[in-house]
């Protein structure tokens, strides 16, 4: 797996495992379904990792599977689940906080 040069907030803050690189995949882009291949590919996580895992997050709530394509199951961001909302509302506060220190340093 090639390495993400540029972090998010989300990962510098709460650490770098492929459970939370999949959420803050799956965050930044939870207006979408996908297959398990590519959120994989899009995580920087291998198929055997999430494989071990996703299903917890298909049991707890957190992603639900949308539709069937041919032989592929395709997943989405559970945004109508309360930890996900407060995980979104998460993100979007560790990202407006550090972009508007980064301003304020500039501007000082």
């Amino acid at each position: 797996m090639k390495t993400k040069e540029n972090k998010s907030f989300f990962l510098m803050q709460f650490g770098d495992t492929p459970q939370l690189r999949v959420l803050d995949f799956l965050i930044g882009f939870n207006f979408f379904d996908y297959p398990l291949t590519e959120i994989a590919r899009n995580s920087n996580v291998s198929y055997n990792s999430l494989k071990s895992f996703f299903d917890n997050f298909v049991k707890s709530g957190i992603v639900i599977k949308t539709r069937k394509v041919g032989k592929s199951d395709y997943y989405k961001l559970n945004t109508d689940n309360l930890f996900v909302k407060n995980l979104i509302r998460l993100d979007w506060m560790l990202t407006k906080s550090n972009v508007l220190g980064k301003e304020k340093e500039i501007l000082a």
